[in-house]
């Protein structure tokens, strides 16, 4: 007979401290979306608003211009995901039941990219969209322009289309994958597309949905990338870096509170999706890390 342990209390109160902790920023990031002007900040500290109301949220778009920062971030984040989910299918199915030469020398060099820092290649990426051929002005050789991909949303999603991480992820799915199926539908007379697009994709799709989730939290939060290229153009600005940026030249004690809404519905996304594709999620890293 199994013996229970003698603290189980103890476990449960180590969950519940956790998961208040985390609930708590959340939880002051909402109520103070709905706070007045001078009640952010004061002491002593008090959690709820003294009445509830949207204005902050339509100053958020208003003062904020939270409608071109929403929308530059779907734009990227969405073509990212969508990139990355297909390429990462496309070469992990290629390196998991392809026979070809030097196919073993192409994995390791896509798992060598993955232990690269990523600030490390900031500045070659930046130079590569700054001097893009034929893009911004540039010639054929990629000279003579006034910013190449720089000047355009495409700088914010091509450093990001290929994920070496979702290659490896994919791949390492697909080899557990049975090569008798695949036989079975090339006797069929399928080809290598069909094979992959009707056979090989609907068995991924807890790692994929999975890849996915990441790809986008990583893609919608993305800091640093965005703000560089956007330094010398604010058209190209997505919520987090123009949240940020926009915050420095408030004045916190006024205005704060609808910064906290422009956050809130920069977050809603983000969690919306995550609540969607949870069973997915779980699903997934439990199969990924079995195989």
């Amino acid at each position: 007979m199994k013996r229970r342990g003698k603290f189980p209390w103890f476990a449960y109160l180590v969950v519940i401290l956790g998961g208040v902790a985390m609930v708590m920023p959340f939880l002051d990031m909402v109520m103070s979306s709905f706070k007045g002007p001078g009640e952010y900040g004061v002491i002593p500290y008090k959690l709820l608003p003294s009445s509830f109301n949207l204005d902050n949220y339509r100053d958020a778009f208003s003062q904020l211009e939270l409608g071109r920062l929403f929308r530059n971030s779907v734009i990227v984040t969405v073509s990212v995901t969508v990139s990355v989910l297909v390429t990462s299918s496309m070469a992990g199915y290629a390196l998991a039941k392809l026979r070809f030469r030097g196919r073993a020398v192409i994995f390791r060099f896509i798992l060598a990219t993955m232990m690269l820092p990523p600030f490390l290649l900031l500045i070659p990426t930046f130079l590569i969209m700054l001097n893009w051929p034929l893009a911004g002005g540039n010639d054929i050789l990629g000279r003579g322009g006034d910013g190449g991909l720089t000047t355009s949303l495409i700088s914010l999603i091509l450093p990001f289309a290929v994920s070496g991480f979702g290659i490896f992820l994919m791949r390492q799915f697909m080899v557990s994958l049975p090569d008798e199926m695949l036989e079975a539908a090339k006797i069929d007379g399928a080809n290598q597309w069909q094979t992959w697009r009707l056979i090989v994709l609907p068995q991924t799709k807890p790692v994929a949905i999975t890849l996915g989730l990441i790809t986008f939290i990583g893609a919608w939060n993305e800091y640093i990338w965005t703000l560089l290229i956007s330094s010398s153009d604010p058209d190209l600005q997505t919520l987090p870096v123009g949240i940020q940026l926009l915050q420095s030249f408030l004045d916190p004690d006024r205005t704060m509170p609808i910064v906290m809404a422009g956050l809130v519905i920069s977050t809603l996304p983000v969690l919306v999706v995550f609540l969607l594709f949870q069973k997915y999620y779980v699903r997934g890293v439990v199969l990924s890390g079995l195989k």
